[in-house]
């Protein structure tokens, strides 16, 4: 009997626990799940352990394409990490210039680095093996900042020929009257604003006075795209001394000017990791260089040296004519391909034994010209240019819209110019050609007089009596001479 009852308890309480068992289970299944989620995604993140993290440690998940719990970072967590690897290269490779890191920056990284723009940035890495020993030579000269190199990319993407809707040309985009300020020549037959050598060298100028008048190397910087007067107001309104404070009040173009500086200065240290592949340059960028003494052909001269007439070009790229304008007072420097010393020989009989060399020649006529300087008019005809007029008469473009009080580049078929041409006593040779007196100016609207005094070193009342302005009144568009210091 005792037998009996024990094992009937002990039925019991086996069926009892049974009953909690599948009773407990039921429950389980019918709590909502909060900790795992159905149909992942891939690299969704799921917290296994708990609801809220307590540390930015990164959690256990499961990816739906593996087998196999791995650890996966979600994409908030993915972006800030990859934040602070932009941010830690930029700082790797900054010197005086600082380089800093934000959302601006990163957009342009993005777009620099973007698919559709690897083949031109190969382009211009391939381009950066020739001209960057230039600039940092130009800038070591001038005891500044060799990342300053960086600016070229962003003005003309290393383009000795680029030319901006506004006439800004050259590797630097210099505007015509800002580069004669800085010592570069622009005649007849060059323009040294296309000059890599010549014009980093204006540009480490302007820069070391910017960076002289704002004590900040963001704000020269700034300044050479827009000005220092738009920079000096955008200080007086935002009340701030450094980039960033003062970019709200800056022109928009300016605003995206110094993230692309500092995004290039990333982009071109750090290309390989973003699967950008530099292009080899289609020409010769280990060179020589020889003076000229005489007016040489380039043409000719490719074909004596059994060199491509389009490396030539690029290489010499202020000769506007493709003719080197050399005289025994002024010899022309000639950049060539590096040649052997054994080979100099053969470049220095090419020039000399050429017997079509190209000779000078002016738009005046010696035998009619008796004053210094001769009077003309021109009726424009159809499809002529300021530029192909200029040309025709051996003028600038800017003298003829001072002499004729344009203030654009356009003109009408019928309509009358002023051409005032230096006589032949006067250009007998091109050394004695006159050197004008004076610089002329563009005035842009917020120009003031007393900035405009400030920026060419000159005095107020100089500047108006020199125009015959009554008032401090400026019009924006209006042309203005300015006397040479």
């Amino acid at each position: 009997m005792k037998k009996f009852i024990v094992f009937t308890c002990c039925v019991l309480i086996a069926g009892f626990s049974q009953a909690q068992r599948k009773k407990f289970a039921s429950q389980q299944i019918n709590l909502p799940q909060r900790d795992t989620t159905i149909n992942l995604k891939v690299k969704q993140v799921v917290n296994l352990t708990s609801v809220t993290r307590a540390t930015k440690t990164i959690p256990t998940i499961l990816r739906s394409d593996t087998l196999v719990p791995v650890p996966v970072v979600d994409e908030l967590l993915m972006t800030s990490y990859q934040n602070m690897v932009y941010k830690h290269r930029l700082d790797s490779i900054q010197k005086k210039i600082p380089l800093d890191y934000n959302e601006y920056v990163q957009s342009y990284i993005d777009i620099y680095t973007a698919q559709r723009r690897k083949a031109s940035m190969s382009k211009i890495i391939g381009l950066a093996k020739y001209y960057f020993p230039i600039y940092e030579k130009a800038f070591r000269d001038a005891n500044m900042p060799e990342e300053l190199k960086f600016l070229s990319v962003v003005e003309s993407a290393l383009n000795p020929n680029a030319v901006s809707r506004v006439g800004a040309t050259g590797p630097w985009q210099f505007m015509f009257a800002t580069a004669r300020l800085y010592g570069l020549k622009m005649d007849n037959y060059v323009d040294e604003r296309k000059d890599p050598i010549q014009a980093s060298y204006a540009t480490a100028k302007y820069l070391r006075d910017a960076y002289n008048d704002f004590g900040d190397w963001l704000l020269a910087i700034a300044s050479y795209n827009c000005g220092k007067g738009n920079v000096v107001r955008a200080m007086q309104r935002s009340g701030g001394n450094d980039f960033w404070s003062i970019r709200n009040y800056l022109p928009a173009e300016t605003r995206g000017y110094v993230p692309a500086f500092i995004a290039i200065a990333y982009v071109m240290n750090f290309y390989g990791k973003h699967q950008i592949i530099p292009e080899e340059c289609n020409f010769s960028i280990k060179t020589d260089s020889v003076l000229v003494n005489k007016f040489v052909s380039l043409g000719n001269l490719s074909k004596a040296l059994n060199i491509e007439l389009s490396e030539m070009a690029i290489l010499n790229p202020s000769y506007k004519k493709r003719i080197v304008n050399g005289t025994a007072a002024k010899p022309k420097r000639l950049i060539i391909p590096k040649t052997s010393t054994s080979d100099f020989g053969n470049v220095y009989a090419a020039l000399n034994d050429l017997d079509d060399d190209v000779k000078p020649t002016f738009a005046s006529n010696p035998e009619d010209a008796t004053d210094a300087v001769s009077i003309k008019y021109h009726r424009i005809r159809r499809g002529e240019t300021l530029s192909s007029i200029a040309n025709h008469y051996g003028v600038e473009v800017q003298d003829l819209k001072v002499w004729n009080h344009l203030h654009r580049r356009g003109i009408v078929p019928g309509q009358k110019l002023l051409v005032k041409e230096a006589s032949g006593n006067e250009v007998a040779s091109p050394e004695k050609k006159s050197i004008k007196s004076y610089y002329t100016y563009k005035v842009r609207r917020g120009d003031t007089l007393n900035v405009i005094a400030d920026k060419y070193d000159a005095s107020v009342e100089s500047i108006k009596s020199l125009n015959t302005l009554r008032s401090n009144h400026l019009h924006t568009g209006m042309t203005l001479r300015i006397n040479r210091s």
